[in-house]
């Protein structure tokens, strides 16, 4: 591995650009960022984050479907409902961090929930 010339970090191996490469792809649709963003704020089933992020229940979810496949989100049953949460804390840091510095650059206060529709997402 050689080192970059930014301050000596080496370079990550080709599996691990091919890994985070493909979770930014997954988040790369406003829809399923806005998900995790709303799941980043707390666990919610189905009809509650199709309301939140303002799509139908069968995008949102396929959308869930795809997350939780890729190993972002995962689910439990409580009763009859399946309530979703982010099941990567790393991935919660990398989209609050993204979210609320362009949401900042866009004029909102950090702490004010922020619909990634208002930011042109």
């Amino acid at each position: 591995m050689s080192t970059g010339s930014g301050g000596g970090f080496q370079d990550p191996p080709a599996e691990v650009l091919a890994e985070a490469a493909a979770a930014f792809g997954l988040l790369a649709t406003p829809a399923r960022l806005h998900i995790v963003w709303a799941l980043a704020q707390g666990e919610s089933d189905v009809t509650g984050l199709a309301e939140r992020v303002g799509g139908t229940l069968p995008s949102v979810s396929q959308h869930l479907t795809k997350l939780k496949l890729a190993g972002l989100v995962r689910s439990r049953r409580e009763g009859r409902r399946q309530v979703y949460l982010v099941d990567d804390p790393d991935v919660v840091t990398v989209v609050r961090l993204m979210v609320g510095q362009l949401a900042e650059r866009a004029g909102h206060a950090p702490q004010e929930p922020v619909r990634l529709r208002e930011l042109g997402a």
